[in-house]
């Protein structure tokens, strides 16, 4: 009687022992992976600015502060949450004040404005043509011509009319993950753009005939 009673205490630890193994796994969160995209090399994390957007009224409201924490020597980023993954997305927007003017050659752009596809101002993609323009332009390397020079010089423009601050969220998480599956790096460079139709731009200046009419007519 004393030796059942010795096996079945002993069992009865066994079984303790082992839920509170199978507690503890079940407790115990798996660390999160954690993805930089955009950062630029040697440069101070403690420096970047969080945005946050739901502090933000519009798409326009975020692109001025965006641009402001560039003025300040420091980069703007966005973190997203992914099931377990953290992905932050480093934006690099220049500060305007201080250039002039910036030349980036079309082909070495894409841009995504409400949520389609363009390239050179002439080709329109869906959003699920992202993985193929894309890749078209990073395995480039200069060989066809209106295409991207290198991989090194591409560069993003993400824009919106409407909507932008919570669509913005999604065309990161896709960015990143096709960029990243292509090329195997997180080098993205991504500018929060304010795209301007054609029915703002101020109307062309007038042909020096018409000039000349305006001016016989004073």
């Amino acid at each position: 009687m004393r030796i059942q009673f010795t096996i079945s205490l002993y069992f009865f630890m066994i079984l303790i022992l082992i839920s509170c193994q199978n507690t503890t796994k079940e407790t115990v969160p798996a660390e999160p992976i954690v993805q930089n995209f955009g950062m630029i090399p040697d440069f101070n994390d403690s420096l970047s600015v969080t945005l946050q957007l739901d502090q933000f009224e519009d798409f326009e409201a975020l692109i001025e502060r965006t641009e402001a924490i560039a003025c300040n020597d420091s980069l703007p980023k966005i973190t997203l949450k992914h099931q377990n993954e953290i992905t932050n997305v480093y934006l690099r927007n220049p500060c305007w004040k201080k250039y002039a003017c910036i030349l980036i050659k079309q082909k070495n752009s894409i841009e995504i404005h409400n949520d389609t596809i363009h390239k050179l101002d002439e080709h329109f993609y869906p959003l699920d043509s992202l993985t193929n323009v894309l890749r078209r332009d990073l395995e480039n390397n200069g060989k066809i011509p209106h295409l991207c020079d290198s991989p090194e010089k591409l560069l993003i423009y993400v824009s919106y009319d409407e909507n932008g601050i919570e669509k913005l969220p999604n065309i990161l998480h896709l960015l990143t993950k096709a960029y990243k599956d292509i090329s195997g790096k997180t080098d993205l460079k991504i500018w929060l753009h304010n795209r301007i139709s054609i029915s703002e731009m101020p109307p062309p200046p007038p042909e020096p005939e018409e000039i000349e009419l305006m001016e016989e007519e004073d």
